[in-house]
């Protein structure tokens, strides 16, 4: 088959042969570089035309995204299919730009009332503004009453509690409420203040016990030693002695006995076991 000879000035430019050396090996290499340089015009041009096609798909009101394909609206304005319709912001608020919600929040001390309005939050005398700009609390030593801080009418020995629950007063130490006052705490002799929020307020000395309301002396026998617990008689007996009445008697050790660990009172050695007052040997 006969091969038909190809003509490189067939699809050059019109004057582009002028550029290529007739009868000159290389003038395919010119022809080739030509060829690249006009590719990479088109490239250029079709990149251009798509980037201003797509600048014209963005709506008024919209701009690209920063980051990925697409648009998105400008602050103040929310997406409708492929448009950017305006938030109406009410007075004393702002645009958020949230793609969710109303799309604006009431300024610091305006609050949002029925999804319509802002609201200046209105603090009374004796009140301050909240962090969250949006309701207010009353100062220490005043209380809410509705929409009012009136102030804590402190009775005589007493003090502000700064609790954020239960009463709004103390008594001082040394005293306890009753009804709407503060009364003295009669503390009876040999007995001092323990401090206690509960029960007895006040505690007998060392010593001493409770009784009717008053400290009464606790009295050791012989052979006792007075014991400080919350139980008891006061006293205990000394190792080797037992309780009796109101005194302390010696232990009389049976044989093949001794004192127990308490030292009040006694028992049988091992191979021993009690019988009657004595220890005697196991069978």
């Amino acid at each position: 088959m006969h091969r038909k000879h190809f003509d490189p000035s067939s699809v050059m430019p019109k004057g582009a042969e002028r550029l290529l050396p007739k009868k000159d090996g290389r003038f395919v290499l010119s022809f080739v570089s030509l060829l690249v340089l006009a590719v990479a015009a088109l490239i250029a041009n079709a990149q251009l035309v798509f980037a201003q096609a797509q600048a014209s798909q963005v709506p008024e009101n919209a701009q690209a995204k920063s980051w990925g394909d697409g648009w998105e609206c400008i602050r103040g304005f929310r997406q409708d299919g492929d448009a950017c319709l305006a938030i109406a912001v009410p007075d004393n608020a702002y645009a958020t730009n949230r793609t969710y919600g109303s799309g604006w929040a009431c300024l610091h001390g305006f609050q949002e009332v029925d999804d319509a309005t802002c609201l200046e939050v209105v603090v009374p005398d004796g009140g301050y503004l909240d962090p969250s700009g949006q309701s207010w609390s009353c100062l220490r030593g005043y209380t809410k009453v509705d929409d009012l801080c009136l102030e804590i009418d402190l009775p005589p020995n007493a003090y502000l509690s700064d609790r954020g629950y239960g009463a709004e007063w103390l008594c001082d130490r040394g005293y306890e409420v009753e009804g709407d006052t503060c009364v003295a705490i009669a503390v009876p002799d040999n007995a001092f203040l323990n401090g206690s929020g509960y029960g007895q307020p006040w505690t007998c000395e060392r010593g001493y016990f409770e009784r009717d309301n008053t400290c009464v002396a606790v009295v050791v026998p012989e052979n006792a030693y007075f014991d400080d617990a919350s139980y008891g008689r006061g006293w205990k007996c000394h190792r080797g002695f037992a309780e009796s009445d109101d005194g302390c008697t010696k232990i009389d050790l049976p044989d093949n006995a001794h004192l127990d660990r308490s030292g009040n009172r006694w028992e049988c050695h091992r191979n021993f076991q009690r019988s009657q007052g004595r220890c005697v040997l196991n069978d």
